[in-house]
């Protein structure tokens, strides 16, 4: 019973931490452009790339810890060093478009900014030529 309480008030403690994170006025601020791609009518195989083109308006340095696509048939790829104050970046999505259609997905980006998580979402449509 020890040990429980133990780890309930851990949990409270470290849930307190990143909450005052969150509020700290120094932390990163990931802004894109835009959190949203809509392909449109695409043909199949046609090039399934796209770019999310974002900046750290933030005081300090931003750096992405991971990026989740909600499938395999949406590859993400991002920056792996810190983007510092006033910097932009990029993460580029590729989505498979030899599978015929309609589509839409989500890529999460999980990062040391003020928005721990934000989630990008692609949509479209693949058509046979």
């Amino acid at each position: 019973m020890k040990n429980f309480i133990l780890t309930i008030l851990f949990v409270f403690s470290m849930s307190a931490l990143f909450a005052q994170t969150n509020d700290n006025p120094d932390v990163p601020v990931l802004k894109f452009e835009k959190e949203s791609i809509n392909y449109g009518t695409i043909k199949k195989g046609e090039d399934g790339s796209r770019v999310f083109k974002f900046k750290n308006i933030g005081k300090s340095p931003l750096k992405i810890e991971r990026v989740k696509s909600s499938c395999g048939c949406t590859v993400p790829t991002y920056p792996k060093k810190e983007i510092m104050p006033g910097e932009t970046g990029e993460i580029s999505v590729k989505y498979d478009t030899n599978k015929v259609g309609r589509f839409s997905k989500t890529i999460s980006i999980f990062s040391n900014a003020k928005r721990k998580r934000i989630v990008l979402r692609i949509s479209g449509n693949v058509v046979t030529p």
